[in-house]
C-alpha cells in the first residue's frame, strides 16, 4: 500500500526538529503524529514539555512549537504494508524536502531521529542532498510500541537527557504519569 506523511508541525523559530520514518496505520487513520495508544510519544513530551496526551492534537503541537520543537517524519511516501518501519519497500521512498525545510528555519540546531529507520533513512537518502550543515545530530530511543526491550520510563529519561543537553528543557522535569 502507497502511503504518504503529514505535514510538519513547526514554526519558524525552531530549534530542534525530531524525526520519525513514517506515520503508523493508526496515526495514518487518525491524521496526527503517534496516534497509537501505545507510542510512548505524547506521554515523553507531556513529562518534558507539557504536550501531555489528555490534550487535543492541536494543543499539543502549540506545546511542542512553544518549546521551539517541530516535527516530522523523513520519508514523504513510501510503499508498506502494515505499520513496521521493517516493512518498507526501499526501492520506493520518497524523502521529504529538507533543503527546502532547512531553509526556513533558521534557528534549527539539532535534529533528533526517533528511531533507528528514520536515522537511516535521512543519512542515506537526505544527507548528500545537505552538504556541510552545522547541525548536531542524535538517534533516541524509538518511541513505538515495537521498541519493547527499553521501558518507558528509560526511554523517558534518554529524552529527558537529549533534550536538556539541547538546552530545549531543564533537566528535572516530571516523570510519565
Amino acid at each position: 500500500m502507497h502511503v504518504y506523511s503529514f505535514p510538519p508541525i513547526e514554526n519558524q523559530k525552531a530549534r530542534l526538529l525530531i524525526l520519525g520514518s513514517m506515520p503508523g496505520a493508526a496515526s495514518l487513520r487518525a491524521g496526527q503524529y503517534y496516534a497509537h495508544p501505545h507510542n510512548a510519544f505524547w506521554p515523553i513530551m507531556g513529562a518534558l514539555v507539557g504536550a501531555d496526551p489528555a490534550l487535543s492534537y492541536r494543543a499539543r503541537a502549540v506545546a511542542l512549537k512553544a518549546a521551539g520543537i517541530a516535527l516530522w517524519d523523513v520519508l514523504a511516501s513510501c510503499e508498506r504494508e502494515g505499520s513496521l518501519d521493517a516493512d518498507i519497500h526501499h526501492d520506493s521512498v520518497v524523502v521529504n524536502d529538507f533543503p527546502g525545510f532547512f531553509a526556513v528555519h533558521p534557528h534549527l540546531t539539532a535534529v533528533f531521529f526517533n528511531g533507528g529507520m528514520a536515522q537511516t533513512c535521512f543519512h542515506r537518502h537526505v544527507m548528500p542532498l545537505l552538504g556541510d550543515m552545522p547541525l548536531r545530530f542524535a538517534r533516541l530511543p524509538s518511541t513505538s510500541p515495537a521498541n519493547a526491550s527499553w521501558s518507558r520510563e528509560r526511554k523517558l529519561e534518554a529524552w529527558r537527557k537529549a533534550l536538556a543537553e539541547r538546552g530545549i528543557i531543564t533537566a528535572n522535569r516530571k516523570a510519565l504519569p
